[in-house]
């Protein structure tokens, strides 16, 4: 118990589970991709382009740091820059995209056997309710049975009524 009690009071350990981490980092991929596909970052990406040429064409030579007589060596590495950060991060993105719909499908798929499990079930108590159904007495029924026994009843009181006469 000392021995835990010693590693989880160690400054070296991170306090925060791995996967929060990863999680963390996935999320911020994530910001990146939803933020890099909109219309607004490639006309922020775009003015941005622009104002670099500009300065560094019509600005006095003394305050250009990127000149256009090379191509504009700063503002290619920049891009480049960018680019190479922005796949990998969008892959990422797509790949916890991928994770997050690989889990719904699965969970629809154990939502359509449970859906169907239960229709399967509620149609064979239909029927088990239609048969019972089928060997109930209808209304039609009781009420000849009813009828029947209330002539026969008659006919016994007739038939009393005449013994006790002749008695």
């Amino acid at each position: 118990m000392a021995r835990a009690d010693r590693q989880g009071s160690r400054g070296d350990q991170s306090r925060s589970a791995p996967g929060r981490d990863r999680d963390r980092f996935g999320r911020f991929t994530e910001v990146v991709a939803r933020g890099m596909g909109t219309p607004w970052f490639l006309l922020g990406l775009t003015l941005f382009v622009l104002l670099w040429m500009s300065w560094n064409t019509f600005a006095p030579a003394s305050l250009q740091f990127d000149r256009a007589d090379y191509g504009f060596i700063a503002l290619t590495l920049v891009l480049s820059l960018q680019a190479s950060y922005a796949a990998p991060l969008i892959l990422l993105a797509q790949n916890r995209q991928d994770d997050r719909d690989r889990v719904q499908i699965e969970q629809d798929r154990q939502r359509a056997e449970r859906n169907l499990a239960d229709t399967e079930y509620l149609a064979r108590e239909v029927v088990a309710l239609r048969l019972a159904m089928s060997d109930m007495a209808s209304k039609e029924f009781i009420r000849s049975e009813l009828r029947a026994l209330l002539d026969e009843l008659d006919a016994r009181d007739d038939a009393g009524e005449g013994e006790n006469a002749t008695a």
